[in-house]
């Protein structure tokens, strides 16, 4: 760990109240950066800002205004993470038009409403670092997941345009993607579906929260300047197939 890296940084955490988000800012946090933490469960955001030194808001992603007016109160950021998300398991013949709506409205429209909400400074400053975090489902896809992996997918191809865009701002704009990692959430799920998820990475094994920070930390910080556009798997070889 390289102490320090992102002193004089403020990095916008959104869902950072619980699991990988909840990591993704203590790393921050560990590594220097002024970190504030958006979630809608504003006083969860509380209480893991108090444990971790971060700065707590509650925003609903999925409100463009609330979010804008969040990050004018609270920003510029130099870092972004777009994290928070929501899924919800039905097969598609199941899925109702409100189902949809509301998870395409918080995993795909909350990092458009960020990302155009904190862009404008980074522009301004000519530095910024966005890094989305995806999931494996939206460059693969999910049974039983249809709709979380569509928005998941659109992250993917939101991530490249916005890169392309902002390039000549010096902003690097990337997505992480994680597989199946071990968060309390997941341990909800039935002992059998959680076999069958972990089988199919090649690693065999579930990943952890740590391994997604790690990550995410990497495209934040100076290491990683002239990587932009790139989608990162943290699912240990999901991807891959077989």
């Amino acid at each position: 760990m390289m102490a320090g890296r992102f002193a004089g940084r403020r990095a916008l955490v959104t869902g950072g109240a619980r699991g990988i988000g909840a990591g993704i800012a203590e790393r921050l946090v560990d590594e220097g950066a002024d970190v504030v933490i958006a979630d809608i469960d504003g006083e969860a955001a509380q209480r893991t800002g108090d444990r971790i030194g971060a700065w707590a808001v509650q925003v609903d992603v999925a409100d463009p205004d609330a979010v804008q007016a969040a990050v004018a109160a609270t920003g510029p950021f130099g870092v972004l993470v777009n994290n928070a998300g929501v899924d919800a398991f039905a097969y598609f013949t199941d899925v109702t038009p409100e189902q949809w709506r509301r998870l395409l409205a918080i995993n795909l429209e909350g990092v458009f409403a960020c990302t155009q909400a904190a862009l404008p400074a980074m522009q301004d400053a000519r530095y910024g670092r966005i890094v989305n975090v995806g999931s494996e489902a939206g460059r693969i896809g999910s049974k039983g997941n249809a709709v979380y992996a569509a928005a998941k997918g659109g992250v993917i191809a939101f991530t490249k345009s916005i890169a392309r865009e902002n390039a000549r701002y010096g902003i690097t704009v990337n997505a992480v993607l994680p597989g199946p990692i071990e968060t309390p959430l997941l341990r909800e799920m039935d002992p059998k579906a959680i076999e069958v998820v972990t089988a199919q990475t090649q690693l065999r094994r579930l990943g952890t929260v740590a391994e997604v920070a790690a990550a995410v930390t990497f495209l934040a910080a100076e290491e990683s300047s002239y990587v932009t556009g790139e989608i990162l798997g943290v699912s240990g070889g999901m991807a891959l197939g077989g």
